[in-house]
């Protein structure tokens, strides 16, 4: 009586290996570039919906709203590096600090996977009643790891409308 024995050759193991590398040294980094893809166009449209919000706000609200660069929530840091996160704010008074009475919005937290947001000029951006932000034209510079070929910069004008732009912008 003979026994068939069944299971892999050590060649068709080997086979088996050598292919399974082969797709893995393709795969990896294509997955990687498609990870950091996702999560610049996704940190890019987080300031975008700060911004249209913070404009609506103003609108609805007949009172200027301000975005600005903060670091832990309560009130804006005064400065062009939004890494850290930033915070849309009800502004009275329009003077860009959030006052006693002035109620914070909505707070975003801070960027990760080790990308920059800077803006170029403006510590703050805000907005009228009518919806515009004279004198707060500006773009932000959101960079990672890759370079200036695959970073956003998102613009802002001064009748308030934002948008992105890919590949436009220096990294710091």
């Amino acid at each position: 009586m003979t026994t068939k024995q069944t299971g892999f050759t050590l060649i068709e193991l080997m086979v088996t290996i050598a292919v399974l590398g082969i797709l893995l040294s393709i795969g990896i980094p294509s997955y990687q570039n498609m990870v950091l893809n996702n999560r610049i166009a996704a940190q890019a449209n987080q300031v975008i919906t700060a911004l249209n919000y913070a404009r609506s706000e103003a609108v609805k609200r007949a009172t200027p709203a301000t975005v600005c660069s903060t670091n832990g929530g309560a009130a804006c840091a005064g400065s062009k590096n939004w890494s850290t996160g930033w915070l849309v704010f009800a502004d009275a008074n329009g003077n860009g600090t959030v006052d006693a009475g002035e109620t914070v919005l909505r707070v975003w937290p801070a960027l990760g996977g080790s990308n920059t947001l800077n803006a170029e000029t403006n510590l703050r951006i805000t907005f009228t009643a009518t919806g515009t932000a004279t004198g707060f034209n500006d773009v932000f510079r959101l960079c990672d790891k890759r370079g200036k070929d695959e970073a956003r910069a998102v613009a802002i004008n001064v009748m308030g409308r934002s948008y992105v732009q890919k590949g436009t912008t220096q990294c710091p």
